[in-house]
């Protein structure tokens, strides 16, 4: 009777053992016992195989385990899933999917550079008149011709930022020296006054006269007398490049 009972024992703390492997899942309803000939394959054996090697499953699809199981073991379609979606289990770990790609909105096109400021470019223009064109022999009054040079001028000064007008008068050689440096001067100042008469601004015309002193042919010839009698005019200013 004593080996009886103890046969008993052993089997009924087998058959505990091995219900004890899926605590981890709901408590299923009583089915039709196992086949005696299902055992652990080894001492170590993740899950009870039956003779064949064929692990052994319970009524409801899911495999034995034994005690030496991990997430490491599991086997597709042997247990439940042990990853919540999105995460997939990937040798026996949970892995999450990898992050969705953005797609980046293209750069935007770079500003167009601002134009270049308008930079005033000193200027200074210098023209020189036949005093012959401008006066008659001897006098110090514009002619039609000389007038006409002068209305030019100021239609080309309205581009320039207008600093100073230097107007200089010149002579030949004929005559006395202080004769000729007076005329030099009444000429400089009629181009002065008829400047002003086109709005130039009258602080903005300087006038010199030198006379016979400066000149730039030779007074021995018709020619170069000729040369020698003139309105120099200079204009000094700035202009927008």
């Amino acid at each position: 009777m004593n080996k009886i009972a103890a046969l008993i024992f052993a089997a009924s703390a087998a058959f505990t053992g091995i219900a004890s492997a899926q605590t981890t899942y709901p408590t299923a309803p009583p089915f039709a016992p196992l086949t005696t000939d299902i055992k652990a394959k080894s001492p170590t054996s993740a899950y009870v195989q039956d003779s064949r090697g064929v692990i052994a499953r319970n009524p409801f699809g899911l495999c034995w385990r034994t005690g030496y199981w991990t997430p490491a073991d599991a086997v597709p379609g042997c247990d439940l899933p042990l990853c919540v979606a999105p995460d997939t289990l990937v040798n026996g770990k949970c892995v999450a999917p990898p992050p969705p790609v953005v797609a980046q909105a293209p750069a935007p096109a770079p500003a167009a550079a601002p134009a270049p400021a308008l930079v005033p470019v000193p200027t200074s223009e210098k023209v020189s008149y036949s005093a012959d064109a401008f006066f008659d022999f001897d006098k110090a009054v514009l002619k039609p011709a000389g007038k006409a040079s002068l209305d030019d001028l100021s239609s080309k000064l309205q581009g320039i930022n207008l600093e100073v007008i230097i107007a200089v008068g010149h002579t030949d050689s004929i005559g006395t020296d202080a004769y000729n440096q007076k005329l030099s001067i009444r000429r400089a100042d009629a181009v002065k006054a008829y400047l002003q008469s086109k709005g130039i601004e009258a602080n903005r015309v300087y006038t010199e006269g030198k006379g016979e002193k400066q000149p730039v042919a030779d007074n021995k010839s018709t020619a170069g007398r000729a040369k020698n009698r003139r309105v120099e005019i200079e204009v000094v200013g700035t202009r927008n490049k």
